[in-house]
This record gives structure tokens, C-alpha cells and sequence, in this order.
């Protein structure tokens, strides 16, 4: 099959780079996490525990911040409720509502998480070098907010904001 003409470089395909990362770190995370006992969640997990939070948070914001559709967050939530991750509570802001909050060993899970990943960046940081790396995360985050940008008006449609 011909690659045709015009047809972007992958080295510079900013989606093929932005997907290698994310599978490259989520790699390393989780098989470093199963290393450490927890060895029952899987990545698809991530979209819930990336943002929990030790108060707890509503599956509605968890959707938003990982832009996974309720339906999706819900089954993860369920799962991770089955495993002892996470717990359903009534938010005290709104009786009605829930919130999601880890249990003891989700809250093990978050702090083996947040020193994995802090370990992986400090070793890009020093391979690059502190100020590059910075400048790095820093246009880094700058494009993912401009994507999601784009994407919402995409989805939603030129002045449907």
C-alpha cells in the first residue's frame, strides 16, 4: 500500500507522537502498579482514578475531565467498586447527587500512582534538562487545551458554544 502523496512523516504526526506517549507511560505505570499489588485494574481504569479525588467527586465531572461519555465512566466506577477502590457516597453539597471517593486501598493505589508518575517525569526532566522539560510541559498542556478547544467547537459546531 502507497503511502500517496503528502502523507504526513510519523515522526512529526503530532497524533501518532501524542499516542505513543500516552501507551508508553500508561504502559510503565500499570505494570509498574501490578508490581506493587495492584494488580486488578486495568488502564481503561484510568479515566476514573487519573482524577479521583481524596473528597470524592461526581462521575459527571470525571467524565468531563477525562472526556469519556457517563455511560463509560459508570462502568469503570462500577468495576473499581467491586475491586474496593472506590465508594459511592451521598454529596453533602446535594443529597441527590454522589460523589465518587476512594476507599483505603484506592487511596494507596493514588499515592503508588503519583510517585510512579512523578518518578517518570523527574527522569525526563533530567534528561532534558529542568528548564527544557518545563518549557516542554508547558507548550505541551498549551496544545492539548487548544485540541480540546478545537474539538468542542467541532462537535458542537461554529458559533454552538
Amino acid at each position: 500500500m502507497s503511502d500517496g502523496p503528502g502523507r504526513r512523516d510519523e515522526a512529526t504526526d503530532i497524533g501518532v507522537l501524542a499516542g505513543r506517549l500516552l501507551f508508553s507511560v500508561q504502559g510503565e505505570l500499570y505494570a509498574r502498579l501490578r508490581r506493587a499489588g495492584f494488580d486488578d485494574i486495568a488502564p481503561r481504569h484510568g479515566a476514573v482514578l487519573a482524577h479521583l479525588q481524596v473528597d470524592g467527586i461526581r462521575a459527571t465531572d470525571l467524565a468531563r475531565l477525562s472526556g469519556q461519555h457517563k455511560q463509560v465512566i459508570g462502568k469503570s466506577v462500577d468495576e473499581l467498586e467491586e475491586l474496593g477502590y472506590v465508594e459511592r457516597r451521598p454529596d453533602p453539597a446535594d443529597r441527590r447527587a454522589k460523589l465518587v471517593g476512594p476507599t483505603a486501598r484506592g487511596r494507596d493505589q493514588m499515592r503508588t500512582a503519583d510517585a510512579i508518575m512523578t518518578e517518570i517525569a523527574d527522569r525526563h526532566r533530567q534528561a532534558l534538562g529542568a528548564q527544557a522539560y518545563d518549557r516542554f510541559m508547558a507548550d505541551l498542556g498549551a496544545v492539548v487545551d487548544r485540541q480540546r478547544a478545537a474539538l468542542r467547537e467541532t462537535v458542537a459546531g461554529p458559533g454552538q458554544d
